[in-house]
């Protein structure tokens, strides 16, 4: 859930002013925390480590803004792994839009089609789409529980990190 949709849901009923003061602190409070209690989903550890081995390049695509993104991935040990990272602030369209897509692909220096994006939201599956990626739910991530992830057109899920590596060797098997 974005900040905003956050900050709305403790403050249903703030005026724009109060809104906008209880936004700065909770901004505040968060950049100060970034970490805390912060861990990969259990397997993806071992996901990256074998996406490493197989010498699979991967990155992130977040709608997060690039000063609480980078120092959280400083944090956890995991900006050095990426093959890139773009930010909600990284070009000038956000997902759904296909531009930080293609803009990550430039940045890994494959082709999009060559990539597949895991994501949480329809909105990841509409930029994947839109940049010619296949598009997986993980289905494990931060669904809402109304959310209705079958219905975004994705090419496949996972329920956990770990499927990944079975759908990746999905087309080689003979």
């Amino acid at each position: 859930m974005a900040r905003r949709g956050v900050v709305r849901m403790g403050f249903p009923d703030a005026d724009a002013a109060s809104f906008a003061a209880l936004q700065k602190r909770f901004l505040d409070l968060y950049r100060g925390a970034l970490s805390v209690q912060t861990r990969l989903f259990n397997g993806m550890e071992a996901v990256l480590v074998e996406l490493a081995k197989r010498e699979l390049l991967y990155g992130i695509v977040t709608n997060k803004a690039a000063w609480l993104t980078e120092p959280l991935l400083e944090q956890l040990g995991l900006s050095a792994r990426m093959a890139c990272v773009v930010c909600g602030d990284t070009v000038s369209e956000r997902k759904p839009h296909a531009m930080p897509m293609l803009h990550a692909a430039a940045l890994a220096g494959v082709d999009a089609k060559q990539c597949i994006y895991v994501g949480d939201a329809e909105r990841d599956v509409q930029a994947a789409h839109a940049a010619g990626m296949p598009a997986l739910v993980a289905t494990y991530g931060y669904l809402q529980p109304d959310e209705d992830w079958r219905a975004w057109g994705a090419d496949g899920f996972i329920r956990e990190p770990l499927e990944l590596l079975a759908w990746l060797d999905r087309d080689k098997s003979p």
